[in-house]
């Protein structure tokens, strides 16, 4: 018997390792034609990614123009159309039993809708039920509550019948704001700082994909 209804998933380095193979390659080539000389390493993309944040660290770490902001995204929607981000292993077979099980899979992502559904597709994973993923515009990404409310009114779940499972915070902060139980996806997180933050915030902390598929269901 499943322990919850419905399984909302992150994409990016949660379902998906896409940071080393997909998004810090795409950085990293970018800052070398923006910034020549200079380099940052996967560590340091990591800790700034989570502090202050991507965009901040574009903005105004690297001092990005506007201009080469647009180069950025365009090298990075390149990368992400040209290379699929492997799942982690053991995530399909979980999907797929979960599935099998009546469960309803979710993704909530700042990744886009189109680039999460090729990715589930690629892999042979069950496709997600429902997808919210950047183009749903400021007011309605994460941690907006939005999505896991929408999610909850089309099968008509209580917050506690939902797992969000995330490695960042902004995950936690969605599935706080609607009551919704969180675990942290620990084998995506990629430095200390966010570590120890979803070990101190986080229902469940899961270092391997075993763990999640023990929580779905387990009743202890």
């Amino acid at each position: 018997m499943l322990r919850f209804d419905c399984l909302v998933l992150d994409h990016d380095d949660t379902a998906v390792r896409s940071t080393p193979t997909i998004h810090y390659p795409s950085f990293s080539a970018t800052l070398q034609q923006l910034r020549p000389g200079q380099s940052i390493s996967l560590q340091r993309f990591a800790e700034l990614c989570y502090d202050p944040g991507f965009e901040p660290l574009c903005s105004r770490v690297l001092a990005f123009t506007p201009e080469e902001m647009k180069i950025q995204e365009q090298n990075w929607l390149a990368a992400v159309r040209r290379t699929r981000a492997p799942f982690w292993p053991g995530m399909v077979p979980l999907l797929a039993r979960y599935a099998a099980a009546g469960g309803h899979i979710c993704v909530v992502s700042h990744s886009n809708e189109d680039t999460i559904r090729q990715d589930y597709a690629a892999a042979g994973a069950p496709a997600p039920e429902l997808v919210f993923g950047w183009e749903q515009g400021p007011g309605r990404r994460k941690p907006s509550p939005w999505p896991l409310q929408q999610i909850m009114a089309r099968w008509q779940l209580a917050p506690d019948q939902l797992l969000m499972v995330d490695d960042l915070k902004p995950g936690w902060e969605m599935a706080r704001a609607c009551g919704v139980p969180f675990a942290a996806a620990g084998w995506g997180v990629l430095c200390d700082a966010a570590r120890r933050d979803l070990q101190a915030r986080a229902d469940w902390y899961l270092e391997r994909v075993e763990q999640l598929e023990d929580l779905l269901y387990s009743r202890t």
